[in-house]
């Protein structure tokens, strides 16, 4: 792209014509703006972006981005887009998936992620609910949530707690949006797409359909004060206390970034031979 065109460029650009299919109000519309409108910012080139998905109503992103994109398999969005930024360390790539997604079948590539610190961004999607499944409990949903026919008496099982995950598990950028703020969205993606290293950004985005209670959540999100925390066991502190609701970047702390053991390029038999006695 020459510098006349980044000049130029604006977040329509980075939108295929392929319509969005999500409920109405459903939050992840704005979510797509505020990524739209960070790499319009930071005027990024459409072919050095790619944006990776796994499955659910969230993991659609990448069919509505005009960049590189992969619309992988349930719960392992983390390794697809590992595996890329790996073999392909000039790209920005961008993960992005739901509560479902990326803290039950994928939990456990969502701890090693950010214990790998390997330089990517991971976007989720938090609505407390499978909204594409049809409305069941979700890791993050709170134990007396009844409203599903799976679960008519709660899931009588505390919340998934995944900013507190992050931070034990080592990851050095955690930071909690709001799809009604779509502008600190955007803010928090280009500061975690410039973080060197794993950088994590929680969305509390509304399911109206099947959760029409967190309509309410644009008059209990704030934002948070006296933030980022560069201390792990202030961080760890502050998350124990807060009560979900507080928006911006968390905690920011600088880690060594995951570096590849051989070069781009090598071969199975150039790796094999290092192994041979």
């Amino acid at each position: 792209m020459s510098e006349s065109d980044a000049v130029l460029i604006k977040p329509k650009d980075y939108k295929t014509s392929v319509k969005p299919i999500w409920c109405p109000g459903c939050g992840d519309f704005a979510v797509l703006s505020a990524i739209t409108k960070a790499l319009a910012w930071m005027k990024l080139a459409k072919e050095e972006v790619a944006l990776i998905s796994g499955i659910g109503c969230s993991s659609r992103l990448p069919a509505y981005v005009d960049s590189y994109g992969f619309h992988g398999i349930h719960g392992r969005v983390l390794p697809l887009a590992a595996g890329l930024k790996v073999v392909r360390p000039e790209l920005t790539v961008i993960a992005a998936g739901g509560d479902g997604d990326g803290y039950s079948i994928g939990g456990n590539h969502f701890m090693h992620a950010c214990r790998r610190n390997i330089d990517m961004t991971y976007i989720v999607m938090d609505n407390r609910v499978y909204g594409m499944t049809k409305g069941q409990a979700s890791p993050t949903t709170a134990a007396d949530w009844d409203k599903s026919k799976l679960t008519p008496h709660g899931t009588g099982v505390p919340p998934f707690q995944p900013l507190s995950i992050a931070l034990a598990a080592g990851a050095g950028f955690i930071a909690r949006g709001f799809s009604g703020d779509p502008n600190q969205m955007s803010k928090l993606i280009v500061e975690a797409i410039e973080y060197p290293g794993f950088a994590l950004i929680e969305v509390l985005s509304p399911c109206p359909t099947f959760r029409p209670e967190q309509k309410e959540w644009k008059h209990q999100v704030r934002q948070a004060e006296d933030i980022p925390l560069h201390d792990p066991v202030q961080a760890a502190e502050w998350l124990a206390a807060d009560d979900g609701m507080s928006s911006g970047l968390i905690y920011h702390r600088a880690h060594p970034v995951w570096q590849a053991l051989h070069e781009v390029g090598s071969t199975l038999a150039d790796i094999e031979q290092e192994f041979r006695i």
